[in-house]
């Protein structure tokens, strides 16, 4: 499993769109660990690119505390699950909630 975060200030964004750097976590989900984490810088921000660009490093999930409707489908049809409504919080603290099932999830924070 690797699961993709934005991240803003070292922080789980609550903007999928607009943030500063991507967290990429590999995971064991039978042994619910964390395997290796890296950051790294997206290209600029255009409509329908992350999916693709997230997909082609071998993204399986996305956890986000907000994204728009549209994105959410465009990551469905690239075989990435979606998560909204994560809190703020650093992105290997939300994995293992995550991985042990005690991820609580709000409202998703972009309306767009």
């Amino acid at each position: 499993m690797k699961i993709a975060m934005p991240l803003t200030g070292g922080s789980l964004s609550s903007h999928f769109g607009h943030c500063e750097r991507f967290a990429v976590i590999d995971a064991n989900p039978a042994t619910k660990s964390i395997l290796a984490s890296e950051e790294i810088v997206p290209p600029p921000h255009e409509p329908g690119l992350f999916p693709a660009w997230l997909a082609e490093r071998g993204v399986t999930h996305i956890i986000a505390g907000g994204m728009g409707q549209n994105a959410r489908n465009l990551f469905a049809k690239n075989r990435i699950e979606v998560v909204v409504g994560a809190p703020s919080e650093p992105s290997e603290k939300i994995v293992k909630l995550f991985l042990e099932g005690t991820l609580v999830t709000g409202a998703n924070s972009c309306d767009h």
